[in-house]
């Protein structure tokens, strides 16, 4: 049970971080592209690759607070089912280059946040 509340508390706390973020950047650069969502998947996924190496390369860490970090906050702050909508959104609009820099950008940028991530602590650790 404490698992299940980390990980809730974790999702809140993840998807009021998102929402400021995607309110913080079409604020700053308008509504028209989704830079907020974009950013949270890639600076998430670098997060990720970060925790995971640290979680197994330096210490043990409790499983409530794992999940906390990775199923909740990040789960939550990290959302490709939003990031799909942008996408299909962009594409009906008729943006269909944007959307398509939107997709490869995001996933390859989120792959290469992870592997920097692991990089980091790794370097880090070593």
């Amino acid at each position: 049970m404490q698992t299940i509340l980390a990980i809730a508390a974790g999702g809140a706390c993840g998807a009021v971080l998102r929402h400021f973020l995607n309110s913080g950047t079409a604020h700053m650069f308008g509504p028209d592209f989704p830079w907020g969502i974009m950013i949270a998947n890639i600076l998430g996924s670098f997060v990720m690759g970060a925790l995971i190496s640290w979680f197994a390369l330096v210490e043990e860490v409790p499983q409530t607070l794992k999940a906390f970090l990775t199923v909740g906050l990040l789960g939550a702050f990290t959302t490709f089912s939003t990031f799909s909508l942008d996408a299909v959104l962009l594409a009906q609009r008729g943006e269909l280059l944007a959307a398509g820099l939107y997709v490869a950008g995001s996933v390859a940028l989120a792959i290469g946040g992870l592997v920097a991530g692991m990089a980091l602590i790794r370097m880090v650790v070593a």
